[in-house]
């Protein structure tokens, strides 16, 4: 019966915002999130080494990637170097996402160095 009353209300005002007014409020609520820049290193022969670990690695980019903290990430044209973009609360979170990828366990990236970033563009 509130409820009723409340969008009867909402009808009578002609008042169309209403009913989408939390919602609102949660994302008003969101701290905006801070961007990152990945620059790292491979390990010499990164192209053969990485094989065995490939799919596990894709499989978490893809889920970073969905899920909105990674924006994208990619070796340069020789895979010398990895470059990345993150979304994240903090450097520190960036960090602890990247040394939890197979690829730095096991060797394949050699140096992982994360910098804040303002995207002018």
């Amino acid at each position: 019966m509130i409820v009723e009353n409340i969008y009867s209300l909402n009808i009578a005002l002609d008042v169309q915002h209403v009913p989408s007014f939390p919602l609102d409020l949660y994302q008003l609520s969101k701290q905006p999130m801070a961007r990152f820049v990945l620059w790292g290193l491979y390990c010499e022969d990164a192209l053969q080494k990485r094989v065995p670990f490939r799919d596990e690695h894709l499989a978490r980019l893809q889920s970073l990637k969905d899920e909105g903290t990674l924006i994208t990430l990619g070796p340069t044209e020789a895979s010398t170097h990895v470059f990345g973009v993150f979304e994240s609360e903090s450097e520190s979170a960036v960090r602890a996402l990247l040394e939890a990828d197979v690829y730095w366990r096991e060797g394949i990236w050699t140096r992982l160095d994360v910098y804040p970033w303002i995207q002018a563009f």
